[in-house]
C-alpha cells in the first residue's frame, strides 16, 4: 500500500469519505528508550495553565535527517498535574512500545485474551510497514489543563492554543531535528485532548499540516460547527485530518458523524475503527500504534 494509500485506505479507514522527575530548564533521562531521548521541560507559561512538557527525540536518524513533529495532547484522567500530563503518553499511554513496534514489524499482539486490532487490520498494518518502513518523527507531549474546569474555557482555550504556539512549538523546533514548516507539523490527542486539540488547531490553522484525535471526547451537538469550521480552514488551503476511535468507544458515533459530516463538505478525511474500548489497554495495544503511523505517513 503506498503513502497516500494508508492514510486513505486502511481497513476500517475511508477517505471521501525511569523518567526524571525534577523540576527544571530541561532534564534528560538517562533511561531513555532505545528510539528516543526523552527531555523534560519547564518552560515560560502560567502555572495555572501549563508550563511544562516532555519532547521525545529520535535517536535512530542519518545525519541531517530531518522528521515531522507531532504535538500530542493527554486525556482527562490525567489533567491532576504537569507531571503525571507531559509523561502520561510515555506512562500510561505506551508510546515508547508503539513507536518501537512500528518501526520493528511486524506488530503482534501483546494482549493474551483481547483483541484490539482484528486479524485484518494487523495483517494490513504490517504489510504496509513492509513496503514502506516507519520513518519516525518528535512528538512533543504537554501538560494539558482540566477544560471542564475552567470558568471561561473559550478564553483558556485561546491562552493554551497560544502556549502551544508561541513556546513548545518553537523549543521543540531548536531541541529536536524536525522541519519547521507547518505542513510537517501536526497536532493530535486522546479522548479530552482530542477535543482540547480541535480547539487549538482551530485557533491556529496556520500553524499545523493537519489535526487528529484518537477517541476524542466531544458530544453529537458540536459536530456541525466543527465541520463547517475544518472545512472553512481546508478551502482556504487544505490540510489532513486523521479521525480513530473504536467500536466500543463511547464517542464512536460522533466520530463517524464527524467524519461523514466532514465528507458531506467535501474534506477527504481519514477514519480509523478498530476493536476495543475506551481505555487504556486500548491506547497502548493499538490506539498509539494508529495515531504513530497515520502521521509517519502521511508526507511519505
Amino acid at each position: 500500500m503506498g503513502r497516500r494509500g494508508f492514510v486513505v485506505g486502511i481497513a476500517g479507514v475511508w477517505t471521501a469519505a525511569g523518567a526524571r522527575t525534577a523540576f527544571g530548564d530541561v532534564s534528560t533521562d538517562a533511561g531513555s528508550p532505545r528510539d528516543f531521548d526523552v527531555k523534560d521541560f519547564t518552560v515560560e507559561g502560567d502555572r495555572q495553565l501549563s508550563n511544562r512538557f516532555v519532547l521525545c527525540v529520535p535517536t535512530h536518524l542519518t545525519k541531517d535527517q530531518k522528521v515531522p513533529l507531532l504535538v500530542a495532547l493527554h486525556g482527562l484522567g490525567e489533567t491532576t498535574d504537569a507531571r503525571t500530563g507531559a509523561y502520561a503518553f510515555l506512562e500510561h499511554y505506551g508510546l515508547a512500545d508503539a513507536y518501537e513496534r512500528c518501526r520493528r514489524p511486524p506488530v503482534v499482539r501483546t494482549l493474551a485474551k483481547d483483541d484490539y486490532f482484528s486479524e485484518a487490520l494487523l495483517a494490513e498494518l504490517n504489510e504496509d510497514l513492509r513496503a514502506a518502513p516507519f520513518q519516525g518523527i518528535a512528538i512533543a507531549c504537554p501538560y494539558m489543563p482540566n477544560v471542564n474546569r475552567a470558568p471561561q474555557p473559550s478564553q483558556m482555550f485561546d491562552r493554551y492554543a497560544s502556549w502551544i504556539v508561541d513556546v513548545v512549538i518553537p523549543r521543540a523546533r531548536r531541541e529536536a531535528p524536525v522541519y519547521t514548516d507547518a505542513a510537517h507539523t501536526s497536532i493530535d490527542g486522546v479522548s479530552l485532548g482530542g477535543y482540547t486539540g480541535i480547539e487549538v488547531f482551530l485557533r491556529k490553522p496556520d500553524v499545523f499540516g493537519a489535526w487528529g484525535c484518537v477517541q476524542g471526547a466531544f458530544g453529537a451537538a458540536r459536530v456541525a460547527g466543527y465541520a463547517d469550521r475544518l472545512a472553512a480552514v481546508y478551502q482556504k488551503s487544505p490540510r489532513d485530518f486523521h479521525l480513530e476511535t473504536s467500536k466500543g468507544d463511547p464517542y464512536h458515533d460522533v466520530t463517524l458523524s464527524l467524519a461523514d459530516a466532514l465528507i458531506q463538505r467535501g474534506v477527504p478525511n481519514s477514519l480509523l475503527v478498530y476493536p476495543g474500548p475506551h481505555d487504556q489497554p486500548w491506547l497502548r495495544e493499538s490506539g498509539i500504534i494508529g495515531m504513530l503511523r497515520w502521521h509517519d505517513a502521511r508526507l511519505r
